[in-house]
């Protein structure tokens, strides 16, 4: 696949991508931009670019922590498949089976939805757009009382009892509630909190040493990037905090935040656990939280796809919390991925790290291979 002196010179001497991603982050206006490449199984390059704050001079580092959004989903459906392997959960678990204190309050169509219909989408649980309970707002579920694993059991009661946005099982209705149901049906199985089962089985076997979750960084200070958001086409720095990112109880779906590099590290996994090594999971445990179950393209975290730099299929997703945005793609049979990250949510930044992840495409894919194709 790749020549492998000069993959090996790569590991041996990683390229520091900051200066390669430095135009682009100009082009979009971006305040910072980070991105890492996977060539082989193994993080061969990585940096980032720009200022932790508009208006600082405060340089971003490449062991900075960006906020991935969605993207954490594919991090809680893969320690929600190691639970399976271990016999704590099943992936025909019934929502009525996990949740049977709940039953009297739990809409009748909940009942049969299975762990796995979740996590493909397809229990019928409302739309992101819809992730708060009927009636109530962002403060009033950044206000509820107790642990946040408390928190998600009140919420998870609050949405069943709803009525389903469709019939579960008929339509793919991407949801973050729904990875919060999942979450808390982790948490029941372990009776553990979600945030510390990814911190033991993920973030620690990985060596993920900058992971944790909500804004990053210290209120008062620019001791890691500040996020910022678009109002009237204005970019505002969002100073870190409490409120500064979605409620705890969205967690599963959407709150983790990582330097580029450690991200790197759990896409990294998940190629050589293709490949029987790593040993988080099973290879056909991770082929199958590759693949769409109920159709569709929608595997547990991921969207499946094709691109013509890749032989059969691709890997994708991307996560924003309005205030930060990520992207990975990642192609298992040749054991690449490429990574983008930037601390601004909206205005052009989708494009810009699609064109981040373009650009190291061509230069660390297609350029080794003498290959074209978008």
């Amino acid at each position: 696949m790749f020549l492998a002196g000069h993959v090996e010179a790569l590991y041996a001497h990683p390229k520091n991508l900051g200066p390669l991603l430095e135009s682009i982050r100009k082009k979009y206006n971006l305040p910072a931009l980070a991105g890492a490449v996977i060539l082989e199984g193994r993080t061969a390059a990585w940096g980032a670019t720009g200022v932790r704050k508009i208006g600082s001079d405060v340089k971003v580092t490449s062991n900075d922590k960006f906020h991935i959004g969605s993207c954490t989903k594919a991090m809680t459906a893969t320690i929600i498949a190691m639970l399976v392997e271990r016999g704590k959960l099943k992936w025909e678990m019934t929502l009525f089976e996990a949740f049977p204190d709940m039953a009297d309050d739990m809409h009748p169509d909940y009942r049969d939805v299975t762990l796995k219909h979740v996590l493909a989408h397809r229990g019928g649980l409302p739309a992101a757009e819809r992730s708060w309970p009927k009636g109530k707002s962002f403060m009033d579920m950044h206000n509820l009382g107790g642990s946040a694993m408390e928190q998600r059991a009140v919420y998870t009661r609050m949405i069943l009892r709803q009525e389903p946005e469709a019939k579960p099982g008929t339509k793919f209705i991407y949801s973050n509630a729904g990875y919060s149901i999942a979450g808390a049906m982790a948490e029941r199985a372990m009776k553990t909190p979600w945030e510390a089962l990814m911190k033991e089985m993920l973030f620690k076997p990985l060596g993920m040493t900058t992971a944790g979750f909500g804004a990053m960084g210290t209120p008062g200070k620019i001791d890691q990037p500040w996020q910022h958001r678009m109002s009237n086409e204005k970019l505002i720095a969002v100073e870190p905090g409490r409120l500064s990112d979605n409620p705890p109880i969205l967690g599963p779906g959407g709150t983790v935040h990582c330097s580029i590099k450690d991200w790197a590290k759990f896409i990294a996994a998940h190629l050589k656990g293709l490949k029987g090594k790593g040993g988080l999971l099973k290879s056909e445990t991770f082929e199958e939280l590759h693949m769409p179950s109920f159709g569709g393209d929608y595997a547990p975290g991921w969207k499946v796809t094709k691109r013509d730099w890749a032989p059969d299929m691709v890997l994708t997703h991307s996560g924003s919390n309005t205030m930060s945005y990520a992207v990975v793609w990642m192609a298992p049979k040749r054991d690449f991925a490429v990574l983008a990250a930037s601390n601004q949510g909206g205005g052009d930044v989708e494009n810009g790290c699609d064109e981040s992840c373009w650009m190291l495409i061509k230069e660390f894919l297609l350029k080794e291979e003498g290959g074209k194709g978008r």
